[in-house]
């Protein structure tokens, strides 16, 4: 029997804090960013790999339709939550604000973990070869080798799980930043 991090009770509740949280911690970030061009110019950048890994792990996945292995998800399991983390690591250093990376890691233990652990029970259930790709590849720290996945990059996949939200909110991020540094 495979060992859980978080309670079921627990997690299905915080999954369900998602979305608002987000909204919150979007609140947070508006009000409590101080950036200053030299803090755009060393956080913004840290965020595009994030961006790119998400688009890249979009671009191979078919919801509940195919187990996700190649790409991205030759290296971990969870590349669209690695480059999230990413995206915000990059934003938070732009911020210039510790009680923000204090939040923003607060978030992703107590919310985006358990989530996690939801959809992997999830694609436990969906598709028999989950626990063998689970005990190749990582969760959300590549190895340095890699699974090997037959299917390429598909822009149609792009487009269909909507990436180009996590591409537009990065750019709203970074447009406020840029006018709370200049104004």
């Amino acid at each position: 029997m495979r060992r859980h991090w978080f309670p079921k009770p627990y997690a299905d509740v915080v999954a369900r804090l998602r979305v608002p949280g987000g909204f919150l911690l979007v609140a947070a970030f508006l009000w409590l960013a101080r950036p200053t061009p030299a803090s755009l110019l060393y956080g913004l950048p840290v965020s595009l790999p994030g961006l790119w890994l998400r688009g890249w792990a979009a671009g191979h996945l078919e919801k509940n339709q195919r187990l996700a292995t190649s790409g991205p998800y030759a290296w971990v399991r969870n590349p669209l939550y690695l480059g999230t983390l990413t995206v915000a690591a990059g934003l938070v250093l732009a911020s210039r604000n510790w009680a923000l990376a204090v939040l923003f890691a607060a978030v992703f233990l107590l919310i985006y973990l358990p989530a996690i652990e939801l959809e992997e029970q999830y694609l436990r259930v969906l598709f028999e070869a989950f626990d063998g790709y689970a005990a190749r590849v990582p969760l959300l720290v590549p190895r340095g080798r890699r699974a090997t996945g037959a299917h390429r990059f598909e822009w149609r996949l792009y487009g269909q799980n909507q990436e180009y939200q996590a591409l537009a909110g990065f750019l709203a991020g970074a447009a406020v930043l840029i006018w709370k540094a200049y104004r």
